[in-house]
């Protein structure tokens, strides 16, 4: 990632519309900011939550709420809880999120 040309700002979450994203099962709810080619989100999972897709998009992600799972498509699965992170790179490893009681993240990608 480079970041380069963002002035210092501030963003109150609160204030940024909610967008709803259907999963396979639940809801995904977004609230997206975009500073140059950067995306930061603050995303939402309902409890029972699966992903419609695998996303081969590379993200660093962090785990404020609630507990995570996410599914590499070779089979292994690594769970996510308040305070744990993970990254990886556009296009190295696809990967889908499941989440039993929900899940707040934020997500810069």
């Amino acid at each position: 990632m480079n970041i380069h040309d963002i002035p210092f700002g501030v963003t109150d979450w609160s204030t940024i519309p909610q967008t709803e994203h259907a999963g396979e099962t639940g809801t995904a709810y977004w609230r997206t900011c975009h500073f140059g080619p950067i995306r930061v989100r603050m995303v939402e999972y309902t409890a029972n939550y699966l992903a419609d897709h695998w996303c081969a998009k590379g993200h660093v992600l962090l785990c404020i709420e609630g507990e995570l799972q996410t599914e590499l498509q070779d089979g292994r699965v690594y769970t996510l809880r308040p305070g744990m992170s993970y990254q990886v790179s556009d296009y190295e490893e696809p990967h889908r999120s499941k989440t039993v009681i929900g899940a707040k993240l934020f997500i810069v990608d």
